[in-house]
């Protein structure tokens, strides 16, 4: 085993025991740290040492050059800048050449998100006499009442969810576990597939599990499953809009917030580690501030 593969080896450790990184999370940084030194062994390198800031600049180069997102090009960097630190730490290098690197901070795009009229029409539309239209309204009343993730709403399993209570357990990045409330709505949906639609989807099946929520052969739902479920939604709706699963957790955060919900609450129901991932959504509802001080303060028009 050479340098290279003994330091990557024991970096991946680190990130699945010390970090508990997911496993497509270990496979990204894997294939980062690959890519950047078949680049070093292109440019007549080839020990971890020998990686400085020029070379780092001219590897940066060629990933504009392939017309990278800076979205993208910021992942990689932050990959390598990771590996170097664990270096570092374990004193395989001097110093980490990545540190006094950085790109232009990228502007956050404003998040999109449903108008309520919108999610009206959203929730009138499924057939609740028949299994899947159950299963769909349960789906979209516990992903816009909770504001969960899609990848954390096909995770759930029946065990999860505590009708008596009202909450769900989920679990986030990192394999983090959080309990999120959910409201009447959501209950009385979620009553009706357990009991009855669930139970038809599970008869398609050919294995018992205890996933929730079900596709139509009995199987448990995918992310590509959920999306395909909103956009049939969406269509049937006649809504002109594009929908994505991130969409009803944007709409969740920001109705919260426009209704008076603080920031630390909405940052913990969304299960975000860092407020200023939550603070994305103030920019919106600013504009809804706004708007109801320029209707409502007796001063603020002429």
């Amino acid at each position: 085993m050479n340098e290279l593969q003994k330091a990557k080896s024991l970096f991946i450790e680190y990130l699945q025991i010390e970090k508990n990184a997911s496993s497509l999370t270990v496979q990204h940084y894997e294939k980062d740290v690959d890519a950047f030194f078949l680049f070093v062994r292109t440019e007549g390198y080839s020990a971890l040492r020998d990686v400085d800031y020029q070379l780092i600049r001219v590897y940066l180069t060629s990933l504009y050059e392939r017309k990278l997102s800076r979205r993208s090009v910021s992942r990689k960097l932050s990959c390598l800048r990771s590996f170097y630190r664990f270096l570092e730490r374990e004193a395989i290098v001097e110093s980490n050449p990545f540190k006094s690197v950085s790109l232009p901070k990228e502007k956050k795009p404003i998040p999109e998100f449903f108008y309520e009229e919108e999610l009206d029409k959203l929730f009138s539309i499924s057939d609740k006499s028949t299994a899947s239209g159950q299963r769909n309204q349960a789906l979209i009343e516990l992903m816009y009442g909770t504001g969960i993730r899609v990848s954390e709403c096909v995770g759930i399993r029946l065990q999860d969810i505590d009708l008596e209570l009202g909450t769900v357990l989920v679990r986030g990045k990192g394999n983090k576990e959080r309990y999120i409330p959910f409201g009447k709505f959501a209950e009385d949906a979620l009553k009706t597939y357990v009991s009855d639609g669930r139970a038809v989807l599970m008869g398609k099946g050919k294995v018992e599990h205890n996933a929730l929520f079900l596709n139509a052969k009995g199987a448990a739902l995918t992310d590509d499953g959920v999306r395909y479920i909103l956009n049939k939604m969406v269509e049937k709706a006649a809504l002109t809009v594009k929908i994505h699963p991130h969409k009803l957790r944007h709409s969740f955060a920001t109705h919260m917030l426009n209704a008076g919900a603080d920031l630390r609450s909405v940052q913990e129901l969304l299960g975000h580690e860092q407020l200023s991932s939550t603070q994305i959504y103030t920019h919106v509802t600013k504009d809804h501030l706004r708007n109801i001080y320029m209707n409502s303060h007796p001063r603020a028009n002429k």
